[in-house]
């Protein structure tokens, strides 16, 4: 591989900005929205002077107007919850108010009682995608990003569609940066609870790789700079309770890592 850049996203104060990170900790801020130009200029667009970070709010790393999720694309996990390999990708959407950054709290809600961990390696586009071919489909990712795609599963059960079980506030962390200049195949996903790893598994074993999925998302929908695929997770899925701390973790990327606690905010 060669040098990977890792953007992020942070908030001080009033302000809200992209920053590129270096390997001390430090990071060169970026002038304006790097989604609304090009992203992929993004080393001219930052300062050449470097400033730390710390007191910065971490937020995620992109602002996706959709958020893209694609269901049983690993066989192992297909074989755990006993559903048949799709012959398609299955497709369903989380709505961007899903979107959490690390350090942010999942909030179990109460008309659930069983809420699951799902690690995920996340595709973040960087250019417009309407029918794009899988032979040019990673021309359009910007890069990629931890994911947890949180899931009622209860819900998901007795609901058939994805959307409720899905959708809550708080079930699509996201981060910590995005990773630019990495290939998808040499990534592997770990998710960890209370420490504990609960998920491992290359990327490489997904049924529909990266550039199938961009591909065949882009003949539904346009992809638009900035949204955000989740290609589906692994094997060893399971249940997250009050004051868990959960961690999805991807090689050269970082870790993502939130807490757990019950969603006290309903009447």
């Amino acid at each position: 591989m060669g040098a990977v850049l890792r953007l992020a996203r942070f908030r001080d104060g009033r302000l809200t900005f992209f920053a590129l990170l270096d390997d001390d900790g430090r990071a060169r801020p970026i002038q304006g929205d790097p989604f609304a130009d090009d992203p992929f200029l993004l080393p001219e667009r930052a300062a050449r002077e470097s400033v730390p970070v710390a007191g910065w709010e971490p937020l995620p790393p992109c602002a996706p107007s959709k958020i893209v999720g694609v269901g049983r694309n690993y066989r192992d996990h297909i074989a755990e919850l006993g559903h048949d390999v799709p012959e398609k990708p299955l497709l369903f959407l989380k709505p961007p108010s899903s979107i959490l950054p690390t350090g942010g709290t999942i909030l179990l809600p109460a008309a659930s009682r069983r809420v699951d961990f799902e690690g995920e390696l996340g595709v973040v586009i960087g250019r417009r995608a309407r029918h794009v071919p899988a032979s040019r489909a990673l021309d359009h990712v910007l890069g990629y990003t931890c994911v947890n795609d949180v899931t009622a599963r209860d819900l998901q059960k007795s609901d058939v569609q994805f959307t409720r079980a899905k959708g809550f506030d708080s079930f699509c962390p996201c981060g910590p940066v995005i990773a630019v200049g990495l290939r998808p195949d040499d990534l592997s996903v770990e998710t960890f609870v209370n420490g504990r790893r609960r998920q491992s598994s290359p990327v490489s074993r997904m049924i529909f790789g990266v550039a199938e999925l961009v591909s065949f998302v882009s003949g539904v929908m346009t992809l638009l700079p900035g949204d955000l695929l989740a290609t589906g997770t692994p094997e060893g899925v399971g249940p997250l309770e009050p004051g868990d701390e959960v961690t999805v973790s991807i090689d050269r990327i970082g870790r993502l890592t939130n807490r757990v606690e019950a969603d006290r905010s309903a009447p």
